[in-house]
């Protein structure tokens, strides 16, 4: 199957796997992908991931995330995500231009020239990019 937008394909999957309820999610893998994985985990917004590259299903391997919920409420920790530039519409913005998530509560995803990073990172690095996506 083609995606014509990877990471607007990421970031429904999560949100509709939190929709239904799910534990874990799979998405087909890249390397985009799996560092935007690993911002998501080092930033407390899901419980664990796996790079799964003997998976059958995708071309280049799977990645399984465990999404977290809170315990009280079973509400999903992320609250909101979306997309900033798309294929149609890219969003630049240098290192002091990139705009703060929910005043600094939510993350900003980046592509820099030093990587992907997110909007924190960015900011100190002092190095602009392409604004992925947000996540609060």
């Amino acid at each position: 199957m083609h995606v014509t937008d990877p990471i607007a394909d990421f970031l429904t999957r999560i949100r509709n796997a939190q929709m239904a309820g799910h534990r874990i999610v799979e998405i087909p893998a890249s390397k985009l992908k799996k560092r935007m994985t690993e911002i998501l985990y080092d930033q407390g917004y899901i419980l664990k991931y796996a790079f799964d590259d003997s998976s059958a299903q995708f071309k280049q391997g799977a990645i399984k995330i465990a999404l977290k919920y809170d315990p009280v409420t079973k509400q999903p920790v992320i609250r909101e995500l979306g997309r900033v530039s798309r294929p149609g519409l890219r969003k630049f913005a240098g290192a002091g231009e990139i705009p703060r998530v929910i005043n600094g509560l939510g993350v900003m995803i980046v592509s820099t020239s030093k990587g992907i990073m997110t909007d924190k990172q960015a900011r100190e690095q002092n190095v602009g990019g392409e604004l992925l996506c947000y996540i609060y």
